[in-house]
């Protein structure tokens, strides 16, 4: 979830990671990662950490990696950024009830954000997963749109467009609870088109889904199925996506 999804510069080594990413190949793009200077060894755990929220594993690896890359943090950017980091695997966690981490989630992204200063680079990305933090754990969406619109305004100018397409996904999902469907389903539509756009297929799955959940059928069903396509093809990856994709039991009853 951090990371713009393009290749600046056309640098080999990052379009190389950045396919094997988007294909849900974390531990194969981390590998070609040497963590041995703050940027690579934090480039290294924010993908370990990634995979964890995506297929809930590898959670020892992405604390070791996370561990060097707290290490090897030196200046405020890089030990926020690192902070950033820890508090989203905290989160990750959490969410995923595999650990009760919410204190530490917080307390992480309350350290990054007295490092990472406003307009800073990082501080987009920072603000979104308060966001998550307090859509998810929190349950205050208030705070959770607030933190959104931030990270939103700070994407686009900063022309992050992978940041840009889950902005837009999370404040579409915010937009639904509230039954504002016209709003939700441009936001889902969006999210879209730029994951369709930059090639981010772990994440276009997910994107159908919601898209799906704003739509009449037989528009729905069709971009269901196309989820399950995907879902299928990058073997069942982001796991929690499966209850969503579960065709309906036998004789149950439909909206």
């Amino acid at each position: 979830m951090s990371g713009n999804g393009t290749t600046a510069g056309d640098d080999p080594l990052q379009t190389a990671v950045w396919r094997l990413r988007s294909r849900a190949c974390w531990a194969d793009a981390a590998a070609l990662l040497l963590p041995d200077t703050p940027a690579a060894s934090l480039q290294r755990a924010s993908l370990l950490v990634e995979r964890c929220l995506y297929t809930e594993q590898g959670w020892e690896e992405a604390e070791d990696a996370l561990r060097t890359a707290e290490a090897l943090a030196h200046s405020d950017d890089e030990r926020g950024a690192a902070a950033c980091e820890r508090g989203y695997l905290a989160y990750a966690a959490t969410v995923l009830a595999v650990r009760d981490r919410a204190d530490e989630a917080r307390a992480a992204l309350g350290r990054a954000a007295a490092l990472i200063p406003p307009g800073a680079p990082q501080r987009a990305l920072l603000d979104f997963r308060r966001g998550l933090l307090a859509e998810n754990l929190t349950r205050s969406p208030q705070a959770a749109r607030a933190a959104y619109r931030r990270a939103h305004a700070g994407a686009t100018t900063q022309s992050d467009p992978l940041l840009l397409s889950f902005t837009w996904r999370h404040l579409a999902g915010l937009a639904l609870r509230e039954g504002e469907l016209a709003e939700a389903r441009h936001g889902f539509t969006e999210s879209l088109r730029i994951r369709e756009e930059l090639g981010y297929l772990v994440g276009t799955a997910p994107a159908l889904v919601s898209l799906a959940d704003t739509e009449t059928e037989p528009e729905a069903s069709r971009l269901r199925e196309e989820a399950r396509r995907l879902f299928r093809l990058l073997g069942g990856v982001p796991t929690w996506l499966a209850r969503q994709l579960a065709p309906p039991a036998a004789g149950a009853a439909t909206a």
